[in-house]
Order: C-alpha cells, then structure tokens, then sequence
C-alpha cells in the first residue's frame, strides 16, 4: 500500500519536471489554498521514503493542520541553486538542507527571512548555530562530524589520518563525492584545506590514485560502499550506526583520525517572499520541536540540536564524537573545488 505521503510526493512528480538540476516541479496553488500548504525544498535523502521527511510531514500536519509539501531537488547545492534561480519568483516557503559549507553563498545572497523559531536559544547549542548564521537566517536542525566509514573485514588496514589515506595501499579503494553537487563531496574538501592549508593541492595530487570515484551524490558513493566496491567511503561518523541498528552488522566503523574532524550543521530557513510566512513559521518552530527531532537519529542518521531526544543504543556503541574539530573559511574552500577537479581529470 502507498502511504499518502508517498503518494502526495508522487503526484507532486508526475506534475511535471523543471529543466533544472533535476528538481521536481509542483505549481503553486491561488490563494486561499495556498496559504494552507507549505512548500519545502529539501534534497533526496531527507524526503525518500526512509528519511526524516515522511514522519515529520505526517506529525506537522496533525499538529498544525497544514498541508506539507517536499519538493525534492536532489543533492544540497542544488537545493540553494534552486532558490537562487526563483529569487525573483519565490514559489517555496522553506528551503532545508543548507550546511556551515554553502550557508554563507545563501545568506550573502539576500534569498532569507531571518527568524528564530520559538525557544530556539534555549533549544540549540551557541556553538551548533553560530556555524549557520548569527541573526538566524538559517536554524539548524541536525549535525554530524565528518569521518571516513571503514570495512574492517577487507584486506587493508585502517587509516589513522588523513595523511594515511595516500599511501599506495589504499589505491583505488576510496570512494569520494563531487564537491560541486555533494555537500559530504564540499565537506571532505573543507577538512582538508583546515589540516593543509596552502598545501592542501598538494594533498590531493597525492590522494588521486587512491580514489575509485567521485560520486555525483552520498547516496551513490555510499550506496557502492555498501555493495563492497571500496573499503572506505566518506561520510559521517554517525552513520556506522545504521549498520547495526537495522541489520546487525558490526563490521563497518566511523575512523577517528589524530588531525581532527570537520562538521557538517544543516539547517532550513524561510525564503524572503515565501508565499506562506505564517506556514513557513509554523514549519521552523515545529522541526525544533522535540517531536521532530526524535525522528532524526534513526532516519537522517545525523544527531538532534535538541538535547532532549534519547539517542539510542546504536549511536553509543558506533557514533563516535570526535575530539577535535576543524574548519576552514567557507569563502576559502569554495574557491579551491575547480581547482581540486582539474586535478582530479
């Protein structure tokens, strides 16, 4: 049976495509209709049918009687892309998926409504939101660390840094993502310009040869990851908790390496123009709320901002929290990705 969420978010596809990063199209409805939905560009992973966006859909409309709905745009830059090329035409009320790594191209952009949802100081972490925004352009609503997933059943050993990660053992067995469409791809680029700094080209001329692809999305790379194609994989150190805790597997881990780890914060904003404020308010207050946040670890496998929700057994056992973070400029890190591909051809 088709739950009614899928099948709203089939009928918003079948509506038609945009000739844009792949993102699927919904026309927005005339007043008054339109003021009883609100509309969500998210990216595929929060609103697929294993995601966070389904539960949170389901309870947001009970609680508050509007009607949600994900316009799914595929990867996080093509979220902000999307919204870049409406500015003008704002059909959305939320934007959600921006991270600490393109938040700055947003907000410098003029396409954000500042506001902080209800109780949010005393809910997130200064550290935690001071990575988005300090006038709350952007609310965040999960983070994670970045690390490298480990098969510690495969013929290599694991790697205890980033610099390990060149060495000649580990030819073609790691699998990276596109920074230019992937924020975990963004990500990984902005850890290593914070341990390299102006050698950091240099580290990833010597990374080359050890990399098997560069995956235009995380669920692609890690996809492969899962079906044995490379031993290591970038992602979240979050994530080799889902391993365990829907199928028991214990061999995968998250790497935690002496040269620190960077942070992904995600957040979502309201659009400046939204069509729906009001809607758009009540979906930012709401995704706070310790009712959302229970559906995160075990959907976005990412850790809550509210301190309130339990985490479970999976992210004690597997869901380590490294001990030093590191980052480097946003602006910085942007500059360098043509760069780091040209390299990569």
């Amino acid at each position: 049976m088709i739950k009614s969420s899928t099948f709203k978010f089939l009928s918003i596809l079948l509506l038609g495509l945009t000739a844009f990063t792949g993102c699927s199209k919904k026309s927005a409805k005339v007043d008054p209709e339109r003021a009883k939905e609100v509309i969500v560009y998210s990216y595929d992973s929060f609103v697929s049918e294993w995601g966070p966006g389904p539960e949170i859909e389901e309870k947001f409309e009970a609680a508050t009687g509007y009607d949600l709905v994900y316009v799914n745009c595929g990867e996080g830059l093509n979220v902000l892309n999307r919204a870049l090329l409406e500015k003008d035409n704002v059909q959305a009320d939320i934007i959600l998926g921006l991270d600490n790594n393109i938040s700055e191209k947003a907000i410098s952009q003029n396409i954000l409504l500042p506001y902080k949802p209800k109780n949010a100081d005393k809910i997130i972490a200064k550290n935690v939101r001071e990575q988005l925004s300090s006038n709350w352009s952007l609310t965040p609503y999960d983070y994670s660390h970045f690390a490298f997933i480990y098969d510690t059943e495969s013929d290599v050993p694991g790697p205890k840094c980033l610099e390990d990660l060149t060495s000649p053992v580990y030819e073609k067995k790691i699998i990276l993502m596109d920074p230019r469409t992937s924020t975990p791809g963004l990500g990984f680029v902005n850890w290593t310009l914070a341990a390299y700094g102006d050698k950091v080209l240099d580290y990833w001329k010597a990374l080359k040869p050890n990399i098997l692809t560069m995956a235009p999305s995380w669920s692609t790379g890690y996809g492969l990851f899962k079906k044995g194609e490379a031993p290591l994989v970038i992602s979240y150190t979050t994530s080799a908790a889902s391993h365990i805790e829907y199928d028991n597997v214990h061999k995968y881990i998250a790497v935690l390496f002496e040269d620190g780890h960077a942070v992904q914060v995600e957040g979502a904003g309201i659009l400046k123009g939204a069509p729906n404020i009001e809607g758009a308010k009540a979906f930012m207050d709401f995704l706070i709320s310790t009712d959302a946040q229970s559906t995160i670890p075990l959907t976005q496998w990412m850790n809550p901002v509210n301190p309130n929700v339990d985490l479970p057994e999976s992210y004690k056992e597997a869901a380590p929290i490294p001990a030093v973070t590191i980052s480097a400029p946003a602006d910085e890190t942007a500059k360098i990705v043509d760069e780091i591909m040209k390299i990569l051809e």
